[in-house]
């Protein structure tokens, strides 16, 4: 099964929100389709219903309220990755997994949203600020210095994602494909941080 990474963007008060409701992440990720939501508050009720029990020898409620989750102009706005963003992550920081802050953010940017799984683990939020600054750092990132950081040997045995680095670049340009994505990324970003706004990254 294929790993997408998909950024989503949303505002600050819908962002605190959601990190308060984990839950809500759904209504941000995939905004369309309300039995995700469903499903994921069902499961978050039954562990209340749980904790209640056990306090109070009796089953609380099931009955979950509906919840109004408004969209600003700007919210929500998506862009996927496909499987280039083990790679842009990679040529961005030089590591697999970790990197330095800002830059980082693809893999570790942001607040965890809880436990609710929504693919490979739980969402992570950024705040408008936090993707500002991701803004400023990817606006001195050109594709001579990631041409310069792009080494298949490197990223074979990190294992980066999604393991096609070693393949004649005659035939299968790895560099161009994480390029492409790259740029359709930092226009994405420097939208949201114009419009002011914030991000839910999602792997999928």
């Amino acid at each position: 099964m294929s790993m997408i990474l998909e950024l989503h963007t949303v505002s600050d008060a819908n962002l605190a929100r959601v990190l308060a409701d984990p839950p809500l992440v759904w209504k941000v990720v995939s905004p369309g389709d309300d039995s995700l939501y469903d499903a994921a508050r069902a499961e978050a009720g039954a562990g209340e219903a749980g904790s209640f029990r056990r306090l109070f020898g009796r089953p609380a409620s099931a009955k979950v309220p509906a919840v109004e989750f408004p969209l600003a102009p700007g919210e929500v706005d998506t862009i996927d990755l496909d499987k280039a963003w083990h790679g842009i992550h990679f040529m961005l920081t030089g590591t697999a997994w970790e990197g330095e802050p800002p830059l980082n953010f693809l893999m570790q940017g942001g607040t965890v949203i809880g436990e609710v799984e929504v693919g490979y683990g739980p969402a992570r939020g950024m705040t408008a600020a936090e993707v500002q600054a991701v803004a400023e750092a990817l606006a001195g990132i050109d594709e001579a210095l990631l041409r310069a950081r792009f080494d298949p040997a490197q990223m074979t045995q990190l294992d980066i994602y999604p393991g096609i680095w070693d393949r004649d670049p005659a035939e299968d340009d790895s560099f161009g494909y994480c390029m492409e994505y790259f740029g359709a990324l930092r226009a994405f970003v420097m939208r949201a941080a114009e419009r002011g706004v914030g991000l839910i990254i999602s792997l999928t």
